[in-house]
């Protein structure tokens, strides 16, 4: 009883969509009542489940041929009956798997419209009247299962056939026959295809809304771990080097502790600016920035900029690259000296951010290769990919640590060269 465990199947999973469906109904009504309360945008009602439901009940068109056959104005109504069974079990098979494509898609189902194809030939040229309006039943299984390129032809096949055998029975009526047959092929293939069509549009604007929220989540966490990242170590730094100067200069000290507190109300500025996302970071701040944070952990800072000014989003990403190479380069590297480097052209600008210390640019020790470590490496190499440039970092062969980003720039006007800091007398 293969066909029976395939049937009770069939019916589980209509039940389960019927289900969801209602669940899905539930939640749309009260989410609707709560939109009309706030004023808010109405939610789309959900449609129905696809299902062969919708399909089964134009067999009713079938009634007139059975009603011929239980008043026993069919001869050989064994025949009739058998014919009758076999289109009908035909018919909902095929429906049930309509609404899937693998399964429209099959061979089987190819072969029962072909037999469903020569049974109808069969019952309508053999009895005529109510039993050639299996042709439009044979019709709208053609357009609920064949939704493609081969649709047309084989409506038109069906319709050809439906006019051979109608008219070689019953003359001109036939052409009615032949025109029903079309249409209800046709319009079933572009009211099922039509409404395909909406369910994927709106599974695809379902996943493109928890992409949205996804890719929020994960810009939140980027700039939270940068911001807090680069200000804990600026804090650190500073604090140690308040905590060096305090015994034998007090206002050095102060001068620090006052440092502090301007990062740290700076931070709170730019974490509420991060959640909002609004936050645009400044190349030209950013440096000032590192050269004031090597100072305070001993590291000589060589700052050098030159070429075409740089438009708003291009710095704010070149910032962060400063930003988390400078943080790795004050806990992580060791270092004395640190050169920051910017030079562009009309087309592309490259930030160098290169340091003389033990070749640990991150905190993870497997990045002592080339390539890109650390998670805050990481998401700025993303970030950068997604602008259209790149973004490397690895042990320099001088020794040291070195990070390079490039980027696209549209160039303005071109600017002299101008070092921000000059090499301190060694």
């Amino acid at each position: 009883m293969y066909w029976m465990r395939g049937v009770r199947s069939r019916l589980r999973e209509w039940q389960a969509a019927q289900e969801r469906w209602k669940a899905d109904m539930r939640a749309f009504r009260a989410s609707e009542k709560e939109a009309r309360r706030t004023g808010a945008e109405i939610p789309e009602q959900p449609g129905p489940p696809p299902t062969a439901f919708s399909l089964v009940p134009w067999l009713l068109m079938g009634l007139g041929a059975f009603s011929n056959l239980f008043q026993g104005k069919t001869p050989d109504p064994w025949v009739g009956g058998l014919g009758l069974l076999a289109f009908n079990s035909l018919y909902i098979y095929v429906a049930a798997r309509a609404f899937v494509k693998e399964k429209r898609q099959a061979t089987s189902t190819r072969v029962a419209l072909a037999l469903m194809a020569v049974i109808t030939c069969g019952l309508a040229g053999g009895y005529g009247g109510n039993w050639q309006l299996f042709f439009p039943l044979l019709g709208l299984a053609t357009g609920a299962a064949l939704r493609g390129e081969h649709l047309r032809w084989a409506g038109v096949a069906v319709a050809v056939l439906a006019g051979a055998v109608s008219a070689a029975r019953d003359g001109w009526n036939g052409l009615n026959i032949a025109y029903a047959t079309w249409i209800s092929t046709m319009v079933t293939a572009a009211i099922l295809g039509l409404s395909e069509a909406v369910r994927e549009l709106r599974a695809a604007r379902e996943q493109l809304a928890h992409q949205a929220v996804e890719k929020e989540r994960l810009r939140f966490s980027r700039d939270l771990h940068d911001l807090l990242g680069h200000t804990m170590s600026v804090i650190v730094v500073k604090s140690e080097a308040a905590r060096r100067l305090a015994p034998r200069d007090m206002d050095a000290a102060l001068a620090q502790i006052t440092d502090i507190e301007s990062v740290g109300r700076q931070a709170l500025t730019e974490i509420r600016e991060a959640v909002t996302g609004y936050r645009e970071g400044s190349l030209g701040t950013e440096l000032d920035r590192a050269r004031s944070v090597l100072d305070a952990a001993g590291v000589e800072p060589v700052v050098g900029r030159s070429g075409a000014p740089l438009a708003p989003q291009t710095e704010a990403l070149l910032g962060w690259v400063v930003r988390e190479a400078v943080t790795n380069v004050v806990r992580h590297s060791g270092a004395t000296r640190c050169e920051i480097t910017v030079d562009g052209n009309a087309e592309r600008v490259r930030l160098t951010v290169a340091d003389n210390g033990t070749g640990t640019g991150t905190a993870d020790e497997g990045s002592r290769r080339e390539g890109v470590g650390g998670t805050g490496l990481k998401g700025l190499t993303e970030r950068l990919a997604a602008a259209g440039g790149s973004l490397r970092a690895g042990p320099s062969p001088r020794g040291g640590f070195t990070v390079t980003a490039e980027l696209p720039t549209e160039a303005m006007e071109l600017l002299t060269s101008v070092a921000a800091t000059e090499p301190r007398e060694r």
